[in-house]
C-alpha cells in the first residue's frame, strides 16, 4: 500500500486499521517487537538528540523483553517494585482512604512523594488529577517497548515536579504483524482473581506504519475477613472485641430517665435482648465487648480494578525529512472499595428517635448509637482518559551539521465520577426518626394521623438489631432507598501543551560536536473537582467536601549545552560538560529559572564517572491553591491525653484549652482508645492556601559505572545522591496543631481546637502551607552480569539495591527548637526501609527460560505505646519516644517459560511463590490494617500465552 496517496492521507486512520487487520489474520508472519530509528534518539534527561547522554545521569531501562519476565500486570506495579521506589502514594489496600485520587496507580521516586515524580508518555506529561498525581494505569501494559526511568532531578528539562526523578513510558510503534495474549492469575487463597486481555496489530508500508493495542484486564477485590491480619481487627490476630467498635450494628440506645443527656462517661448504652419486644424498656441490657462491631469483616482489602483500553500509534514520512508521528489513547479504569456501615451516632447529628415515633418506648426522646451494617459503605470510582500527541518532526542539515526539529502538541482529558452508598441523608433520617404512627392497617406511617407525611418516607427503629425482622427495621429495602441515596460527583481535568525544539551541533570542538537543544513550550491545566450536593451540604452522614476549580498557564523556554573538553587522552578518554538552564513564567506566581549541570569523565574506557547538580521546582496544584473545604475522620495524638507519647496532660495550656487533667484520648463512640494514634469520631476540615509559593528543589549525584574488559559481560554501577526540598507544600496535621498548641506553647496554632466538655477534640480546621522542607541521601547498586553461554544453558544476574542513609524532615522539639528528625526505617504515612533490593536471575536454554527474582526489604520500626514494644524506654529529642521494631523480609518470585514451535509463549508463575507473611505493623502503613500496603498478601499464580502472528 502506498501512504503517500491521497485518500490514505485523507482516512489514515480507518484505512490503517483495516490494513492492520487484514493480512495479520492471513498469515502468521514474524512479528516486529516495535522496531525505532537508532540514528538521532532522545534519552530521558536530555534534550540533545544523539549525544551519549544515556550513562551520564542514573538512568535505569526496563526492555519490553523484562516486563514480560515479571510476574506484573500493570505498569504502577513494576515501577513500585523498583528499589528506588517509594512506598505507594494510595496504595490498593488504602480502602478508608477518600477523594479524587482514589483507584489510581500511582509511582513514588525516592519517597518524596508521587508528585514529585514527573510521568512522561513518549516524552510528554500524563495528565494529571488535580492534587498533581498522575494516574499510570492510563497505559495499557500491552502498548509499553520500554521504561526509562530518571533517577536524578529535571526540572531543567522538563519543568514543574521533575524533582525527584522522570519515569518515560516509551510505547510501540513501527509494529509489523500481531500478538495476541492472554492471562489468568489468582491468589493462593482462591481470590483476587485477575484476568488480562490484550492484541496488538501492526502494518508498515512504503513511507508510513499503524501500530493498534487493545487491552482489558480486571482485578477482583479481596476481603479483609479473608486474611490473617486483617480478619479480627485493627490489631491483626492479637484483636480481642474489646478492641472493636462500641458502635455496634446490635444497636444502642440511652435511658434518659436516668442519665440525662447521656453525654457522660458514666451513661449506660443498652441494646435488646434476644428475642426481645423492642416495645418494652425492660427487655434490654448494657451492651457488652462481645456485641461490639469488627468493622473488617465488611471491608475489603484490596480495591477491586477493571480497566479497557485502546492505544493508537501512525507515523507518516511526508518527505525523507519530515515524518508525523502521532499518539491516540483512551482508556477506562473502574474501582471498587468497600468499608463498613457508617457508625451513626444520633447526639452527632441532632437526630434522636422521636418521642412521638411509634418506636420509642419510653415516650422521650431516645439518644441512639447504630452501626448502619445492612448497607455497607462502597465507592465505584470511574476515570475516562483521551489523550492525543501528534508530532511533526524532521532535521535539515547547515554547513555539514545536521540539526534535528519537532513541533508538538498535547491534549489530555481525564473525566472522573465517583459513585458512593452506604452513607444516610440526614434529610430522610430525621424524618425517619421523628413522628410515626401506626395506622388502621397496622403499618407505620412517618408523621401522625392526622398530618402524615406522604410520599417515599418509612418510619425506622433504629433500636432493632441487625438481623430482627420487624417494622422500621433497615433491613427492609424500601426504607433503606429512603435513607440511603446515591451520591455522585465528578471531576475533570485538562492538560492542553504546544512545544517546539530544535538539537544539533553548534561547532566541532577538538574533542567532538558541541551539541544543543533549545526550545519553548505553552501549557495550560485546568481541573474541577464537584462533590455532590450531600457532600457540599453537609445534609449526609458522608464526608464533607466543596467543589474545587481553578486553572493556570505557564511559558517556558530553555537551553541545553553538551560540551566535550577532552577526548582519547591519557586518564581522559572522555571529559564531557552538560548544563541546562529552563526558565517558566506561571500565570499565578510569576517565573523561576531552574538549572543544572554535569560532567562525565571516563580515564579508563572500562571506568566512567559522573555527577549532576541540578535545581527543582513544584508549583502548587489546582487542588493546592483552588480546593474546597472537605472533612475527614483523622488518626492523631494528642499531647493533652494521659499515657500519650510525650504527654502534657495537666499543664496550663491543656487545662486553658478544656483538657481535663486526667483526660485520656478519645476515640469513635468516645470511648478511651486502646492503641495511638487514635481515628477521630468526630469530622475536622481541611481546604486550600491560595498564597502558596513553590517548593524548591536541589539535588546531587556522584556514581561510577565500571565494565571490567576482563570480565565480559559485567557491569558495575553505584550511584549516591543527596535531595534537600524547601517550602514543601504539605498539609497542615492535626498533630503538628496539638503538638504546636500544647506543647510549644504557640497560642496562635490554638485557635481551630475545639474541645467538647469532656475534653476530646470535637473540632479543628486546617490546610496547606510552605511548612515543609526534607532532606534525604542514599546509595543506588546495581550489577548486572551475562555470563558465557554454557553447556547447560545461558545465565544473568541482576542486582539492584538501594541504600538510605538519610530522610529528615523539618520538626521542633519540646523545647521549641527547630530540628530536623531523621525518619530511616520507620514506618507510618510514609513507609522508609534502609535497603530495597532486587536479585534477578534469568536462565534460558534453546526455548525454555526460567526467571527468578527475590524482593528484599529491611526491617522497619513504628511508635507503640505498649503492643509489643521492643524499645518502651527509648528517648529521641528529649522526648519519650518508644519504639516496636520487626524484621526483615524477602519475597520470592518465579516464572517458567516455554517458546512454542508455532510462534507462541507459555508461561506460568508465581509472585511470592513461598507464600511468605510480613510482620504485623499496628501503625498501618500505607494501609487500613495492620500490615504494610506494598507487602504481598499471599502467593499469587498465574499463566500467561501470547501468540504471534
Amino acid at each position: 500500500m502506498n501512504f503517500r496517496t491521497p485518500a490514505v492521507r485523507l482516512g489514515l486512520l480507518p484505512a490503517g486499521i483495516a490494513l492492520a487487520l487484514a493480512p495479520s489474520f492471513v498469515s502468521a508472519q514474524e512479528a516486529a517487537s516495535g522496531t525505532t530509528d537508532l540514528d538521532r534518539i532522545s534519552v530521558t534527561g536530555s534534550r540533545i538528540r544523539g549525544a551519549n547522554m544515556e550513562t551520564q545521569q542514573p538512568i535505569l531501562t526496563m526492555t519490553r523483553e523484562a516486563l514480560e519476565k515479571q510476574g506484573f500486570s500493570n505498569v504502577a506495579d513494576v515501577l513500585n517494585n523498583l528499589t528506588s521506589a517509594g512506598s505507594p502514594a494510595i496504595s490498593r489496600s488504602d480502602s478508608l482512604s477518600s477523594g479524587e485520587n482514589v483507584g489510581g496507580y500511582y509511582v513514588d521516586i525516592r519517597n518524596l512523594g508521587a508528585q514529585r515524580t514527573l510521568v512522561l508518555m513518549n516524552g510528554k506529561r500524563l495528565g494529571a488529577s488535580t492534587s498533581g498525581l498522575q494516574d499510570l494505569s492510563q497505559i495499557p501494559m500491552s502498548a509499553v517497548e520500554r521504561i526509562e526511568i530518571l533517577k536524578d532531578g529535571a526540572s531543567s528539562i522538563y519543568g514543574s515536579d521533575a524533582i525527584a526523578g522522570v519515569v518515560n513510558v516509551i510505547t510501540r510503534k513501527n509494529v509489523d504483524g500481531g500478538e495476541a495474549s492472554v492471562r489468568i492469575g489468582q491468589f493462593g487463597n482462591g481470590d483476587g482473581d485477575e484476568q488480562q486481555y490484550s492484541m496488538t496489530l501492526g502494518a508498515k508500508g512504503e513511507r508510513g506504519s499503524l501500530t493498534l493495542s487493545a487491552e482489558y484486564s480486571k482485578q477482583d477485590p479481596v476481603w479483609a475477613k479473608d486474611r490473617w491480619y486483617s480478619r479480627d481487627g485493627s490489631l491483626g490476630p492479637n484483636s480481642t472485641p474489646a478492641d472493636w467498635s462500641s458502635i455496634s450494628q446490635n444497636s444502642t440506645w440511652c435511658d434518659p430517665r436516668l442519665f440525662g443527656k447521656c453525654d457522660d462517661d458514666e451513661a449506660v448504652w443498652q441494646t435488646l435482648n434476644k428475642g426481645g419486644n423492642p416495645n418494652n424498656p425492660n427487655d434490654y441490657h448494657p451492651l457488652t465487648e462481645g456485641e461490639y462491631a469488627n468493622a473488617n469483616q465488611q471491608m475489603t482489602l484490596l480495591t477491586g480494578v477493571e480497566r479497557k483500553s485502546v492505544y493508537i500509534n501512525g507515523t507518516y514520512d511526508f518527505t525523507d525529512r519530515i515524518s508525523l508521528n502521532s499518539d491516540l489513547l483512551y482508556n477506562e479504569r473502574q474501582t471498587f472499595q468497600q468499608i463498613a456501615g457508617y457508625p451513626y451516632q444520633s447526639q452527632a447529628f441532632g437526630t434522636p428517635l422521636s418521642a412521638d415515633s411509634a418506636f420509642n418506648p419510653i415516650g422521650q426522646d431516645i439518644e441512639f448509637r447504630r452501626r448502619l451494617w445492612e448497607v455497607p459503605r462502597t465507592t465505584e470510582s470511574q476515570l475516562k482518559t483521551l489523550r492525543f500527541a501528534p508530532t511533526i518532526s524532521g532535521f535539515f542539515e547547515v554547513a555539514d551539521k545536521t540539526f534535528d526539529w519537532d513541533v508538538g502538541a498535547l491534549w489530555n482529558r481525564n473525566e472522573s465520577i465517583k459513585t458512593n452508598r452506604g452513607d444516610m441523608s440526614l434529610i430522610g433520617s430525621s424524618q425517619a426518626l421523628g413522628p410515626s404512627f401506626i395506622d388502621a392497617g397496622g403499618v407505620a406511617r412517618c408523621g401522625t394521623a392526622a398530618k402524615p407525611i406522604l410520599g417515599d418516607c418509612r418510619p425506622w427503629n433504629p433500636l432493632l438489631p441487625n438481623g430482627v425482622a420487624g417494622q422500621g427495621s433497615l433491613d427492609n429495602p424500601e426504607l433503606q432507598d429512603f435513607l440511603f441515596p446515591t451520591f455522585t460527583t465528578r471531576g475533570l481535568t485538562k492538560t492542553t501543551s504546544f512545544t517546539a525544539n530544535l538539537s544539533g551541533s553548534i561547532v566541532t570542538l577538538p574533542a567532538g560536536d558541541l551539541g544543543f537543544a533549545m526550545g519553548v513550550e505553552h501549557r495550560k491545566e485546568e481541573g474541577s473537582y464537584t462533590p455532590d450536593a450531600f457532600a457540599q451540604s453537609g445534609q449526609s452522614t458522608g464526608l464533607g467536601q466543596k467543589p474545587t476549580r481553578g486553572e493556570y498557564d505557564l511559558n517556558e523556554v530553555y537551553l541545553e549545552l553538551n560540551v566535550p573538553l577532552l577526548a582519547d587522552m591519557a586518564f581522559a578518554k572522555e571529559l564531557t560538560l552538560n548544563v541546562a538552564s529552563r526558565y517558566s513564567d506561571y500565570s499565578n506566581f510569576g517565573g523561576t529559572t531552574n538549572s543544572k549541570f554535569g560532567l562525565t569523565w571516563r580515564p579508563l574506557d572500562e571506568l566512567l564517572v559522573r555527577g549532576t547538580y541540578a535545581e527543582g521546582f513544584r508549583a502548587p496544584t489546582i487542588a493546592d491553591l483552588y480546593g474546597g473545604l472537605s472533612s475527614s475522620f483523622e488518626r492523631y495524638i494528642d499531647p493533652c491525653g494521659v499515657g500519650a507519647p510525650g504527654s502534657v496532660a495537666g499543664s496550663a495550656a491543656c487545662l486553658a484549652g478544656g483538657a481535663p487533667a486526667n483526660y485520656v484520648q478519645l476515640g469513635q463512640g468516645n470511648l478511651p482508645c486502646s492503641t495511638l494514634p487514635c481515628q477521630s469520631g468526630d469530622q475536622f476540615v481541611s481546604g486550600a492556601n491560595p498564597n502558596l509559593k513553590p517548593e524548591t528543589s536541589t539535588s546531587k549525584t556522584v556514581g561510577l559505572v565500571w565494565s571490567p574488559r576482563w570480565v565480559q559481560g559485567l557491569d558495575i554501577s553505584l550511584d549516591w545522591y543527596r535531595y534537600e526540598i524547601n517550602d514543601m507544600i504539605i498539609e497542615d496535621s492535626v498533630n503538628r496543631i496539638l503538638r504546636d498548641c500544647y506543647v510549644l506553647g504557640n497560642s496562635a496554632r490554638c485557635d481551630g481546637v475545639v474541645r467538647a466538655a469532656d475534653g476530646h477534640v470535637s473540632a479543628i480546621t486546617y490546610g496547606t502551607a510552605n511548612l515543609g522542607k526534607m532532606v534525604t541521601e542514599g546509595y543506588d547498586l546495581g550489577v548486572k552480569y551475562r555470563l558465557p553461554e554454557l553447556a547447560i544453558g545461558q545465565f544473568s544476574i541482576d542486582w539492584q539495591t538501594s541504600y538510605l542513609s538519610k530522610y529528615d524532615e523539618a520538626n521542633q522539639n519540646s523545647k521549641g527548637d527547630n530540628i530536623m528528625v531523621g525518619m530511616v526505617g520507620q514506618s507510618g504515612d510514609t513507609t522508609l526501609f534502609r535497603v530495597r533490593s532486587n536479585l534477578g536471575v534469568n536462565w534460558a536454554m534453546g526455548d525454555f527460560g526460567v526467571n527468578y527474582t527475590a524482593r528484599y526489604y529491611s526491617g522497619l520500626s513504628e511508635s507503640c505505646i505498649s503492643i509489643g514494644c521492643t524499645d518502651p524506654d527509648r528517648y529521641a529529642n528529649g522526648e519519650a519516644a518508644p519504639l516496636r521494631k520487626t524484621g526483615s523480609n524477602t519475597f520470592h518470585d518465579l516464572q517458567v517459560s516455554w517458546q512454542a514451535p508455532w510462534d507462541a509463549t507459555i508461561a506460568l508463575g508465581a509472585n511470592n511463590v513461598f507464600d511468605h507473611k510480613g510482620p504485623l505493623m499496628y501503625s498501618a502503613p500505607n494501609s487500613s490494617f495492620a500490615y504494610y500496603g506494598g507487602f504481598d498478601i499471599g502467593r499469587f499464580l498465574y499463566m500467561k500465552y501470547t501468540q504471534r502472528f
